[in-house]
């Protein structure tokens, strides 16, 4: 059965540090389905003062494991203002090694005091005996990963207390043992597990045009009743070694028009969810953030025309 993503973690006392306390627990909980940015500590006085069409915030968690500085500060305010997804890049959720206790139990003590909306993580790999590597690596999807997959989901929502959300990653190849589509591993895994999952629209978009499958036949089989998040994102446009079309999910440019228009077609199947604008690297100003966010609003909002 899922777990209730609010609910406090059975038989835990949250003990806090000298000096902080737990948000407050009247504030928002729930992320509404509208459009949010990924959080930037740049743009932290802007948003404060005049978020326009941002409706939420999406955070690394492992930015903010600290016990405390300018950037928990920052985020404590924030909570008080926007609901707060918190997304972590750093569980190897894939792994073939156990998860990572020490990480876990951190990732616990920020969910513990800041009370996100969501969490939510990669289907993805990034470690290997004790090594870590800084990038997310893609899975074959067999039996065996599959049962190790959902293990360690299992761990992790027990540990949180709280329903987590698995996100589709971009690929830039199949592996010849895969046993099953990827659309039919995430709905097992999710089945299986009682996980939520994230869509991001733009890995969907980078892998089908980089294995050339279609993207809009992925979306169709996606379960979409489990998709509690949605991703839009930039990517940069290369070109493999007999010149055909290579994109790389760079997280660094604007969403594209036709992964807008994949983003269409999945909101008028799906109903709106919430949606990020997740923009990492060559951040720009705050307004050009908020101009994406009001495109994802004209889409999961669209104004009715009127005789």
């Amino acid at each position: 059965m899922p777990l209730d993503p609010a609910a406090p973690r059975r038989g835990i006392t949250t003990q806090m540090p000298e000096g902080q306390t737990m948000l407050d627990a009247t504030a928002p909980r729930t992320l509404p389905a509208a459009a949010g940015i990924g959080y930037k500590s740049q743009h932290f006085a802007g948003l404060m003062a005049a978020p326009g069409p941002v409706g939420w915030l999406e955070i690394h968690a492992e930015n903010y494991m600290a016990a405390g500085g300018r950037s928990i500060a920052q985020l404590r305010a924030l909570a008080d203002h926007f609901p707060i997804s918190a997304h972590g890049v750093g569980l190897s959720i894939g792994g073939e090694g156990p998860l990572d206790t020490d990480h876990l139990a951190r990732l616990r003590h920020l969910c513990d005091w800041l009370q996100p909306a969501r969490f939510s993580e990669h289907l993805a790999w990034s470690t290997h005996d004790t090594g870590f590597l800084n990038d997310l690596l893609p899975l074959p999807y067999t039996a065996a990963t599959l049962a190790r997959v959902c293990t360690h989901i299992e761990q992790v929502q027990e540990a949180l207390g709280r329903r987590m959300l698995l996100e589709n990653p971009a690929t830039y190849l199949a592996f010849a043992e895969s046993q099953m589509a990827e659309v039919d591993f995430l709905s097992e895994i999710s089945r299986r597990t009682g996980c939520g999952l994230l869509l991001d629209v733009n890995n969907v978009f980078v892998s089908a045009t980089n294995q050339g499958w279609d993207a809009r036949a992925y979306i169709d089989a996606f379960p979409l009743h489990a998709v509690g998040e949605i991703h839009l994102g930039g990517h940069d446009t290369d070109a493999d070694d007999q010149g055909r079309p290579l994109l790389i999910d760079s997280h660094g440019r604007a969403v594209v028009d036709p992964v807008w228009a994949l983003y269409a077609h999945t909101i008028a199947r799906g109903g709106p969810r919430p949606t990020l604008i997740e923009w990492d690297n060559d951040v720009p100003p705050l307004t050009e953030l908020q101009a994406e966010a009001a495109r994802a609003t004209a889409i999961l909002t669209p104004v009715e025309d009127t005789p």
